[in-house]
């Protein structure tokens, strides 16, 4: 069950922390998040699954950027998030998507415990500019049924930045 706006302020300071919070931003089932204005792209042509890559950071001035089609920006919120005894879920604004802008190719979906900023993974069908501190994503809440254990993570939690890809990891632990 997803919870509704009023739910998640009344859930504020125990279950849910949005920081900063602005009840302006609250929807009736979701909270948007806004748009930092640091970007990472990955330097290297080819990426390789069992590599760590370089990237270069790129900052968004106040009179926007345009992001061009057939490359990745990985982004971050404005906003840290901290969920525990809910599990969160990230989604695009339909404003957003309907100007051809994705916020998320795959990760849209949290886990309970979860506590950091939400790294964006940004891509577009046509040229763009976008702007810091745009409203460009909504976060949701579902409840969960039964024992659970909280999320636990030596790459993505408690980040205190934009977070490329970490999957090498998972084969240092393999092989």
């Amino acid at each position: 069950m997803i919870l509704s706006g009023k739910e998640i302020k009344k859930n504020l300071g125990s279950g849910i922390i949005i920081e900063p919070f602005n009840e302006s931003q609250l929807n009736p089932n979701s909270y948007n998040l806004r748009l930092h204005n640091e970007l990472l792209v990955y330097q290297d042509d080819v990426l390789d699954m069992k590599q760590q890559h370089r990237v270069k950071k790129m900052i968004i001035p106040q009179q926007g950027l345009v992001l061009e089609p057939g490359r990745l920006y990985l982004a971050r919120t404005i906003e840290y998030t901290k969920t525990d005894n809910f599990v969160p879920m990230l989604e695009g604004r339909s404003s957003i998507g309907r100007l051809g802008l994705f916020i998320h190719i795959t990760a849209g979906f949290g886990d309970v415990g979860f506590a950091g900023f939400w790294t964006l993974e940004i891509s577009c069908v046509h040229p763009i500019r976008i702007y810091p501190s745009v409203e460009i994503c909504q976060i949701f809440y579902h409840t969960i049924k039964g024992e659970f254990e909280r999320y636990r993570s030596n790459k993505y939690q408690d980040n205190k930045g934009i977070q490329p890809s970490m999957l090498y990891k998972d084969f240092e632990q393999i092989y």
